[in-house]
């Protein structure tokens, strides 16, 4: 075992039981002096990322392996409730991940990319009424928020339903009906937008898909309310 993948070991053992750790203790327990740790890392926030990234990979393996479902929506709630899960089941990883780190490490990127896939076939179905980015900023604020409260005030969020009474609220903001009226133009422009190919359609400029987009996002936001 080469002494990076000792350090991580050992910088993840000890996490996994306090968040509260020195590199020194890290060394001891990989058998690697402070420099070998500061090469490979940089700083202790620089080994703190890379601890995290590797605790979320096994959760962030399974969400890219799993097969979506013919409904996005339940694949929505899933992902909120796999989210609080993992949250509540690697308390100190997630602290770190979403509270503890001045740079973000690249799961955090990768999980909201993930759901944010999930809410683009939300609208592409008819099922969004805002534009997928604000909707995943909306729902991971949430649900990270739900989380971090669960494992940091145990004692005033013991409730189990709470986290589904939270996602309930959160959804219905940024769902639209199943069947929506008519008249619901900012689920129509949400699905619309996400229906557009890439590439300009027939007919129609780069600029003048761009300029579509534009005012089918406005349409979305602003319809909504």
């Amino acid at each position: 075992m080469d002494a990076r993948t000792r350090i991580l070991e050992a910088a993840a053992d000890l996490l996994s039981r306090s968040a509260d750790f020195s590199t020194r203790a890290v060394c001891e327990a990989a058998g690697v002096g402070a420099p070998a740790l500061y090469r490979q890392f940089g700083d202790k926030e620089g080994l703190l990322a890379a601890v995290v990234d590797r605790g979320f990979e096994e959760y962030l393996a399974g969400k890219r392996a799993a097969k979506p479902s013919g409904d996005p929506v339940r694949d929505l709630r899933d992902g909120w409730d796999n989210h609080v899960a993992f949250a509540l089941g690697h308390p100190h990883h997630y602290r770190l991940m979403y509270s503890g780190l001045s740079t973000p490490p690249g799961a955090a990127a990768e999980a909201h990319s993930l759901l944010l896939a999930v809410l683009e076939r939300c609208a592409a179905a008819g099922r969004l009424k805002l534009p997928p980015p604000l909707a995943a900023q909306m729902v991971m604020a949430a649900n990270a928020g739900v989380a971090l409260s669960m494992i940091t005030r145990p004692e005033l969020y013991a409730d189990p339903e709470f986290s589904v009474l939270v996602r309930e609220s959160v959804l219905a903001g940024v769902l639209a009906e199943a069947r929506p009226e008519p008249g619901d133009v900012a689920a129509t422009a949400t699905a619309l937008a996400a229906r557009l190919p890439e590439t300009a359609p027939g007919g129609l400029t780069a600029a003048e898909v761009t300029l579509l987009r534009e005012w089918l996002a406005r349409l979305s936001i602003h319809s909504g309310h």
